[in-house]
């Protein structure tokens, strides 16, 4: 109760249908002391007078029409009964309900399939609700750059389209996401917010995973804009050097059978610079989608001119200070694309036995998941060393044969030489390594130093040969011998016949094992000894491990803390030349002439610049140089792009 200027007190309630019986009571205490009661809503189906603003109903009427509405209901259900008493009624009891006779039931017809126009009325609801659709009120088109009209009524319901569509381009004419660089420069740091998108492969379209970072990172650069920060979010993309160039080359011989060795260097790039033109602007339009508040007019691409100039100074200077070289040593070889991949781009599978994948360029079915065995005769004697590999067609750069030095099975043939049962010519010797496992196999390990990286370094470490038997596109070259030509998965199969004429084949077995795949062809990658340019990324992995210990760098959250540190303090040599046209060429040039015993290098912005570098070295003028034909990792320009954006 409350009290009213109306009456000396109102009263609210809310009841069912069924439950008007209990209010009975109290509202004829209310009647007594003369309240009014004031109806918001009645549940239930009372007689009401509706006034304009409310509906209201007098006391002695609302009882007077429940009083009449019982007894409706009992005479509904016996029509004989004489009417309750009011005691009966004040009293709230309810009439017990008869159970109305049960419908009987319908029996449904039954479906016809098939039938000539059984889906006609279906069809015809489709095409009514098209029809409702296009007699939509049309969304009102905003001019390019204008602020939207927001005077007309707000819509019954949400329309992404009539609600996001304009603001991207009216904020970016008005200039609201590029900060004034000169009044910024006086800002002190914590009133400044620098980031820079991470830059999306050039090669396709944005995906969900791009929309959560892009979401995350445009909150907080408006949040900083709003507390009245200067904020500067500087899109950009990446030129995907693989990638692109794949995509490239696939729609060239589609569209017009060619290669890009068919086109040349020159006029291929051209072909891959008009692409990219081409698929930009599908990046762009994506990122205002979904309104994110970049400066556009700071937008930069992996390879423009001035971020061309800072990759070549990168990489001047590291080969100045001795952090990039060039040397020959393994690396990730993918055949099918002709280039050197790192390990970031190579897929490992488990091969749980034997088992047949398909590879690019090759027709047949390759056998893997299964280990060989075979012999090697010791020279001069009828004595052999069983050795075992699940690479077959590698036997043919094998220059020697491991063994545990505390192996007494072997220790009477360490230093022994071996013959090569295809290429009698060539010297191969047993070796005592600790890093044979004794109880794997037989024991003994057959050494290949240009085709394996345990091999490699087996090698170095004894003084064997390292014989390159793969040509770059996977067939077997010219030191191959008789299997000189074939594919190297034709090779596998060709070895072990040549093997079983001359009885030195032993057997194979289902075998599981870890397999590296190409993650853009899908071919399985090589370990392959080429002359490669390297970066020793040690010191710098040092410097950032110390800065986040020391406080100097923070990450957040800190539970990736120890990623970090993983990572980096496990850092191994990087491979950053790709054997590509696409890409930053690698501003080092080889001397030609005069011919030198040992290939010697030297960087410069331009081969005049890399001439006089020569000269001044070797003391002679007339020097020519050539510039490599390779091109740089992607990540090499990518991890610059924080500080190539600015110049």
């Amino acid at each position: 109760f409350a009290p009213s200027a109306s009456a000396p007190a109102s009263f609210a309630c809310l009841a069912r249908p069924g439950g008007l019986n209990a209010l009975l009571p109290t509202l004829r205490l209310l009647s007594r002391v003369g309240a009014r009661t004031r109806f918001v809503g009645v549940a239930g189906r009372c007689l009401v007078r509706q006034t304009p603003r409310t509906m209201a109903l007098e006391l002695d009427e609302l009882i007077s029409a429940i009083d009449c509405r019982k007894a409706g209901q009992r005479s509904a259900a016996s029509p004989s009964a004489p009417a309750p008493s009011g005691k009966a009624a004040a009293a709230g009891e309810a009439p017990k309900k008869e159970k109305a006779p049960k419908e009987a039931k319908v029996a449904k017809e039954k479906p016809k399939w098939g039938e000539p126009g059984a889906n006609k009325a279906k069809k015809e609801a489709k095409s009514k609700v098209k029809a409702d659709a296009k007699e939509e009120e049309p969304i009102p088109e905003t001019p390019a750059g204008e602020k939207k009209d927001m005077t007309r009524p707000l819509a019954a319901d949400y329309k992404p389209k009539a609600v996001e569509s304009a603001w991207s381009a009216w904020w970016e004419k008005k200039g609201f996401f590029t900060p004034d660089a000169k009044a910024a420069k006086g800002t002190v740091e914590s009133k400044r917010f620098i980031m820079v998108i991470p830059p999306p492969n050039v090669t396709g379209s944005l995906h969900l995973g791009h929309t959560l970072t892009g979401a995350i990172e445009d909150s907080l650069t408006r949040w900083h804009r709003m507390c009245g920060n200067v904020a500067l979010w500087v899109p950009g993309v990446d030129h995907a050097g693989i990638a692109t160039q794949s995509v490239v080359e696939r729609k060239l011989y589609k569209d017009e059978g060619k290669t890009r060795h068919d086109l040349g260097r020159e006029e291929f790039l051209k072909k891959v610079w008009a692409w990219k033109e081409k698929n930009t602007g599908r990046i762009k339009t994506q990122l205002n989608k979904i309104a994110s508040s970049v400066d556009w007019t700071r937008e930069r691409f992996t390879m423009d001119e001035r971020c061309g100039r800072a990759v070549e100074e990168a990489f001047m200077r590291f080969h100045e200070q001795g952090l990039i070289y060039r040397d020959n040593r393994l690396v990730n070889w993918c055949p099918h694309l002709r280039t050197a991949l790192s390990d970031l781009e190579v897929d490992h599978e488990d091969i749980p036995g034997k088992t047949l994948v398909d590879i690019p360029g090759y027709s047949g079915k390759v056998e893997v998941g299964v280990l060989c065995e075979f012999k090697y005769m010791v020279k001069g004697t009828k004595d052999s060393l069983i050795v075992a590999t699940t690479r077959l067609e590698t036997m043919l750069g094998d220059s020697g044969v491991a063994v545990h030095p505390d192996d007494d099975r072997y220790k009477a043939f360490h230093g022994k030489e071996l013959e090569h049962p295809f290429i009698p010519g060539r010297k191969m010797v047993v070796i005592a390594d600790t890093m044979v496992d004794r109880e794997f196999g037989t024991g003994c390990v057959k050494i290949t130093p240009a085709h394996d990286h345990n091999d490699f370094k087996a090698g170095q470490r004894h003084g064997l040969e390292q014989i390159n038997v793969f040509s770059e596109d996977g067939k077997i070259n010219d030191l191959g011998g008789e299997f000189a030509g074939q594919h190297r998965f034709e090779a596998r199969k060709t070895v072990e016949e040549a093997l079983k004429k001359k009885g030195l084949w032993v057997g194979k077995k289902s075998h599981a094992m870890r397999l590296g795949f190409c993650s853009r062809s899908k071919d399985i990658i090589e370990p392959y000894l080429k002359p490669q340019w390297w970066m020793n990324c040690k010191e710098l992995a040092d410097k950032s491990v110390k800065a986040l210990r020391e406080g100097d760098l923070k990450i957040v959250p800190e539970f990736h803390h120890q990623t970090w540190y993983h990572w980096l303090e496990n850092i191994q040599e990087w491979c950053i030349s790709r054997q590509l046209w696409w890409g930053h060429r690698i501003p080092a040039y080889k001397v030609v002439k005069p011919v030198q015993t040992k290939e010697m290098w030297f960087t410069g912005r331009s081969a005049e610049e890399a001439k006089k570098k020569a000269e001044a070295a070797l003391g002679v003028k007339g020097v020519e140089v050539e510039q490599d034909e390779d091109v740089l990792d992607t990540w090499f320009s990518s991890g610059l792009f924080p500080f190539s954006v600015f110049g």
